[in-house]
């Protein structure tokens, strides 16, 4: 795990990532997938299907 040496030495972009190389030098690399907040997708409902009800056979009367 590494350690904060100083803190607020540089402005930092969204979407890059810092660190210090062996050099001691502060290094900034882009990431891959980040510094972009995600939208939200709007999702069409599919009508509910209605669920086919079997009807129990009719009983027949005593008399």
């Amino acid at each position: 795990m590494g350690k904060v040496v100083k803190k607020n030495v540089i402005k930092r972009k969204p979407g890059y990532l810092y660190y210090v190389d062996g050099s001691g030098n502060v290094c900034e690399a882009k990431m891959s997938r980040g510094g972009k907040r995600k939208k939200k997708k709007a999702v069409k409902k599919k009508p509910a299907k209605k669920k086919a009800v079997k009807k129990k056979p009719a009983r027949k009367k005593k008399r």
